[in-house]
């Protein structure tokens, strides 16, 4: 028969009970007494295997059966009564340690065992004050103490959510008993025998059980508080390794958190899923021996789950699933990865794409949203992520199109041509200007240039500069709102054309940092000869392109 060791356990189950088996088998086989509470709504057939499976060690036992509720006072009567039969059972208990059926002990025994003998007056249990909790979740943090909550939240909620509104409306605090100042934290603690026995033995006992019987998930709060009054010494944290998500649900751990757990040097972790074969496997024999004992460190595992809650809330930037869409106003970037938006820089220079690839190791596009295809670099009709080059399956979402772009080419930054005579849509130009990683520079005006020079003819030249004009006015002006995110660049064309080098290369510089000590030349300018006179015809005719700046009306068109 093993010897008898100074640390005792007290079990709760209700699920998976091979597991849970297998588990106090692994701490019998080192000498620790476990006294297991199966839930009463557990049919007593499916108890048969386990009992089985304790009658060859005599440290294991069964605790008086009682009905479990989550975040009821059924559960500290179960764990009351399965703590006095384990410390009169075993008398000489050092430890008590309270775990759950879904527990696993992520250390050899015998370094659990080391590191408490080091210790043995102190009391490992999460205890932090009311005021200061920050995690709470459902609403309730102070009002779980001065409330009355007969009702269960998971079987009840309506008469729960109605019978608090009443309290709250008709003002009702109820009298915290001197001198409990409640404290919370997690369920699952290890006590000393010395502080578990004074607060079973307290004579104050019934009064304070009358009180947590009304408190809102009482096996939160219930040690925790009363751990204060008696712990000769106290460190506010558990043993046990247990994550929350953002809602208050445990994280659960599966075979591929192998390494994860392993790297956290905790004694314990809840809650592993029953099937996580290889973690059982590996944590139940003696592999996660080590060669000298460390101090737990379950801030490496904290760093992950954080993380991992940040991104369930918040999505990954560029990704989107139907299901959770993010909100327009979503303090983030909306998509994977930094890119360029070009206005005008194509019309101003000759060869502009091609410079610019090869300058700064840029994928320059042509206009993603022409009117009638996408124009992808090197006229492609496919790109990355299997998009078409069709206007009608972009035009369906443009959002998404530049979105999914994006995300299938980050590590390679995208650049495209985008102006008032591309296909535009409001939800597009409000995503480009909220967005942290889209790098917009502007000419503006520059659009008149096509129709100068006669690359694009209308039958209504006047009314489609005019067309123009309005639409890059309005996108100018959600440019400059408050609520622009993007970097930001506007020149009209007469300013840029004071010193295209020197705004060119303050892009580049953004682009590219290698580039800013030694700027390359710029492109040649397209040729402008006659277009201010161009301008002149337009402002007689009645219409002032207004956009261009000042530029300079050097030629005048002869009187009729």
């Amino acid at each position: 028969m093993t010897e008898l060791a100074p640390l005792g356990f007290v079990m709760l189950c209700h699920t998976a009970l091979d597991r849970a088996a297998q588990v106090a088998r692994f701490w019998a086989e080192a000498g620790c007494p476990v006294m297991i509470h199966v839930d009463r709504t557990v049919p007593d057939a499916a108890l048969e295997p386990l009992r089985a499976a304790m009658a060859e060690h005599p440290h294991l036992r069964l605790a008086p059966r009682r009905r479990c509720e989550w975040g009821t006072w059924s559960l500290i009567d179960a764990t009351q009564t399965a703590a006095q039969r384990l410390l009169a059972e075993f008398p000489d208990l050092r430890h008590v340690c309270l775990i759950s059926g879904s527990c696993l002990p992520l250390r050899p025994a015998a370094e659990m065992l080391a590191w408490l003998d080091a210790r043995p007056d102190t009391d490992f249990i999460e205890s932090v004050a009311v005021g200061d909790v920050t995690w709470t979740a459902g609403g309730l943090s102070d009002e779980r103490f001065t409330l009355w909550f007969p009702f269960a939240w998971k079987r009840r909620r309506w008469l729960f959510d109605r019978f608090v509104d009443l309290q709250r409306a008709l003002g009702i605090a109820r009298e915290i008993p001197r001198p409990v100042r409640p404290h919370l934290g997690t369920q699952w603690w290890c006590l000393t025998a010395t502080t578990l026995r004074a607060i079973l033995t307290d004579p104050k006992r019934r009064r304070y059980e009358r009180y947590f019987r009304q408190v809102w998930i009482p096996d939160e709060s219930y040690f925790q508080t009363l751990a204060r009054l008696h712990a000769r010494r106290l460190e506010s944290r558990p043993l046990t390794l247990v994550k929350f998500d953002r809602n208050g649900r445990p994280h659960v751990f599966y075979d591929d958190h192998l390494e994860l757990l392993r790297r956290s040097d905790c004694f314990l972790a809840r809650k592993v899923w029953p099937r996580a074969g290889k973690l059982y496997a590996y944590f139940l024999s003696d592999q996660p021996a080590r060669g000298t004992p460390v101090e737990p460190q379950p801030e490496r595992i904290h760093r992950h789950f954080d993380r991992a809650n940040l991104q369930r809330a918040t999505g990954r930037a560029g990704l989107y699933m139907q299901s959770r869409f993010p909100a327009n106003d979503a303090a983030r970037a909306v998509t994977a990865a930094p890119y360029s938006v070009f206005s005008g820089f194509a019309e101003v220079f000759d060869g502009f794409e091609r410079w610019l690839s090869d300058t700064a190791a840029l994928r320059v596009h042509g206009r993603l949203f022409h009117p009638d295809r996408v124009r992808f670099a090197g006229d492609a009709q496919v790109w990355t992520g299997a998009l078409s080059d069709s206007a009608a399956l972009r035009d369906y979402n443009p959002r998404m199109f530049l979105s999914n772009l994006i995300w299938s080419t980050r590590g390679e930054r995208q650049g495209f041509q985008y102006g008032p005579g591309c296909a535009q849509h409001p939800d597009l130009n409000h995503m480009l200007a909220r967005d942290p990683n889209a790098q917009i520079s502007v000419i503006t005006g520059a659009w008149a240039l096509p129709l100068f020079r006669g690359d694009y003819t209308t039958d209504d030249l006047r009314g489609h500069l005019a067309w123009l004009q309005k639409r890059e006015a309005a996108f100018l002006d959600l440019l400059r709102s408050e609520q622009t995110r993007a970097r930001v660049r506007i020149w009209t064309l007469a300013e840029f054309l004071e010193d295209p080098d020197a705004h060119l290369a303050a892009i580049l510089a953004e682009i590219a940092p290698a580039l800013a000590a030694t700027p390359p030349a710029a492109p040649p300018l397209r040729p402008l000869g006659g277009f201010g006179a161009f301008l002149a015809r337009m402002r007689d005719d009645g219409l002032p392109l207004v956009l261009l700046g000042d530029y300079p009306i050097s030629e005048r068109r002869p009187a009729p």
